[in-house]
């Protein structure tokens, strides 16, 4: 519910009323009960966006999800890719050491 500001043309008193947007407008001022009040026109406050739905990447279309698991795939090594890396090591070890030899 937002918070509107009212001035009396009458007395100059300002005042916020805390009230739904389909409350009717106040009339009746708190302090000299005069009975012309204006609502004032307010910079209003700014709307906070609390919990997930309110970020671009909530809203991604199926095709860019779609893409997006497609590219993290061919990112990721295959299970294949895996078993060759570790050839090269294994040839490692069984290389013979230089240095002294008796």
């Amino acid at each position: 519910m937002p918070t509107y500001d009212y001035e009396c043309p009458k007395c100059g008193h300002r005042f916020e009323k805390f009230q739904s947007i389909s409350d009717p407008p106040i009339k009746t001022c708190p302090k000299c009960r005069g009975r012309k009040v204006k609502r004032l026109i307010g910079t209003g406050a700014g709307i906070l966006f609390k919990g997930s739905g309110f970020y671009g990447t909530d809203y991604r279309s199926d095709t860019y999800k779609k893409d997006a698991r497609k590219a993290k795939e061919t990112q990721s090594p295959s299970s294949g890719a895996k078993e060759s890396k570790s050839e090269p090591a294994a040839q490692k070890d069984k290389a013979p050491k230089k240095g002294k030899e008796s």
